[in-house]
């Protein structure tokens, strides 16, 4: 015998009787994906309609210290990591399996339905693991358009090898599964506009105390590997070009850097000085280059909105070659900060060049330094934002504070109404329903057999 079973998203529905899910992303983990995998769990929750277990893993050398357990949600977060693996496979496995990584790691272990939510790449083309691993799930989310047309407009042809050498297509590897856009909400009871006086007093008083300047653009992110011009969000060619636009000017703003490279390390603090020196020992010496201040460290969400907030943040800049989303860029739009970024990949979903500074540039293929093995590959592209038109936006935004903010402002309460946690959760229960409200789930009911009683034969 068996019982028959709907998930079913839309309606009430019993503790007892609501599915098993288990999501695997790096919830310790303090990263973009780390946030990303959180705030999944989040909107699961909140949908009230699964019961929800997490299986933790590693996101690259990233600290896995995010969750702070004084906080109730980090709280929420650690009680549900499942520590065995056992106890979410085999016959443990789940109704429903989300796995939040990237595509080449997906595995379906759900017994009814899977799906693989990854950021997506910042080039312009996927590689034939990330397909495979796609392909291998029901269903597929990504944050941004961008993303997905990387996904949708990559193919590689499937070859046999013929016996006289050579090669016959037979075939083409491309996107089978369906892939659904769900944008990263912010948490607007975190992200919004401060008062002085709400603001956490060490953020403020140690701006005060160390940027001289009053006007400050900010650039918040990684500086990882590449040389000049070929790290990904392209921090060497934005520090050049500043120091370009403003050196031996009367009047200087500064930059704050927000960044680091995969650890908070006294050893990454002093690569990533040696950097900036690297790139200020190409001017004369004599030059007045404006000031470089280096923020290295761990921030809580309330101490960045507060730096979004400082009165001395005037800007926020990105010259990135290409991201999956640019969660950080759109924090900021969350606190009315001003925006100038490349106006190319995920970050354009939510920012509208009617209220910020999309930058013009050009497609290059990534260079060969920027290739990363079944993520990254030779034959994608890259953005590389005009350098002319970089150097005059950042003129205009120290010149035209007021007015750069008052179309800021116009911005963030835009994406107030439609970028926030509870805005994602709500997109997330439609997907979901779309997909899956008419999945029968089947599961053996254990009867007892009732066997005839023998009768002994002499």
């Amino acid at each position: 015998m068996e019982t028959e079973r709907k998930i079913y998203i839309g309606g009430s529905m019993s503790i007892k009787n609501r599915p098993s899910v288990v999501i695997t992303g790096p919830f310790t983990s303090r990263s973009g994906y780390g946030e990303h995998a959180r705030d999944i769990f989040h909107s699961l929750r909140l949908l009230n309609k699964f019961n929800i277990k997490l299986f933790d893993v590693r996101w690259g050398n990233c600290p896995r210290n995010a969750l702070n357990l004084r906080d109730g949600k980090d709280l929420i977060v650690s009680e549900s990591i499942v520590v065995d693996p056992n106890l979410i496979s085999g016959h443990n496995s789940p109704d429903i399996y989300i796995d939040v990584r990237i595509p080449n790691e997906f595995q379906p272990i759900g017994k009814f339905f899977n799906i693989g939510i990854t950021a997506g790449i910042e080039t312009t083309a996927v590689s034939q693991q990330w397909l495979e691993g796609c392909n291998r799930m029901d269903m597929l989310i990504v944050p941004s358009n961008h993303s997905k047309k990387a996904f949708v407009d990559t193919a590689f042809d499937k070859l046999e090898k013929l016996p006289t050498g050579g090669n016959h297509k037979v075939g083409e590897l491309k996107l089978e599964k369906p892939m659904e856009v769900l944008f990263e909400g912010s948490d607007d009871s975190i992200y919004k506009q401060l008062k002085i006086d709400e603001m956490d007093k060490n953020v403020l008083d140690d701006i005060n105390s160390i940027v001289k300047e009053d006007f400050a653009f900010l650039f918040v992110g990684h500086w990882i590997k590449g040389n000049y011009g070929e790290d990904r969000k392209d921090v060497g060619r934005m520090i050049k070009l500043f120091y370009e636009t403003f050196a031996n000017q009367k009047k200087q703003p500064a930059i704050v850097l927000k960044t680091s490279g995969a650890t908070f390390s006294v050893i990454d603090k002093e690569s990533i000085i040696s950097k900036i020196n690297n790139i200020k020992n190409q001017f004369p010496s004599d030059w007045n280059l404006p000031n470089i201040y280096l923020l290295h460290g761990d921030l809580t969400d309330s101490e960045m909105n507060s730096l979004y907030n400082h009165p001395k943040i005037k800007t926020m800049l990105s010259f990135t070659h290409g991201e999956g989303y640019g969660r950080p860029l759109q924090e900021a739009t969350m606190a009315g900060l001003p925006v100038i970024a490349s106006g190319w990949s995920g970050q354009v979903d939510f920012l509208d060049p009617a209220n910020c500074i999309l930058l013009q540039g050009t497609l290059n293929n990534v260079p060969e330094s920027a290739v990363w093995e079944n993520i990254i590959i030779p034959e994608s592209k890259w953005f590389t934002v005009d350098e002319t038109q970089a150097k005059d936006a950042m003129r205009y935004a120290f010149k035209n504070s007021f007015d750069f903010k008052t179309n800021a402002l116009k911005l963030m309460n835009k994406n107030h109404s439609k970028f926030t946690h509870k805005h994602m959760t709500e997109k997330l229960g439609e997907i979901l329903d779309k997909h899956m409200e008419n999945i029968d789930m089947k599961q053996p009911e254990h009867k007892k057999i009732k066997l005839p009683k023998l009768k002994k034969i002499n």
